[in-house]
């Protein structure tokens, strides 16, 4: 059984920085694409960044030069460093892994249970 917790979600000014991670837990051999997905009220879920076990990266248009994805393989962990953000980057967050082995099985599209992020003054 694979599963993912995220973090560092909060309330933070237009302009500033946070920083989410999202860590896997489980007895892991490998995860393959992870990344990141938001949700605002009212709205459909909508990828924000996907990162692949080499680090191949992939982001929305709307967050690419201001969004950095990466990831930590050995510590099965997955990060997005969000910068200037806007108001409306406010979302909850999740965190995905596509498909993760593990020592009872393969896992496909295993989500976290969500962090938010706020952007107000």
């Amino acid at each position: 059984q694979v599963q993912l917790v995220e973090s560092g979600g909060g309330l933070v000014q237009p302009g500033g920085s946070l920083r989410l991670s999202c860590a896997a837990s489980g007895r892991i051999f490998n995860i393959y694409g992870m990344g990141w997905y938001r949700q605002a009220p009212g709205k459909q879920r909508e990828l924000v960044a996907t990162i692949t076990s080499g680090g191949s990266t992939n982001y929305a248009d709307s967050v690419r030069g201001r969004f950095t994805i990466s990831r930590d393989n050995a510590k099965n962990t997955v990060y997005l460093q969000m910068n200037i953000l806007k108001p409306e980057d406010t979302a909850v967050y999740y965190c995905n892994a596509d498909r993760a082995v593990t020592s009872t099985g393969v896992y496909r599209g295993v989500w976290g249970q969500g962090t938010l992020v706020t952007v107000s003054s």
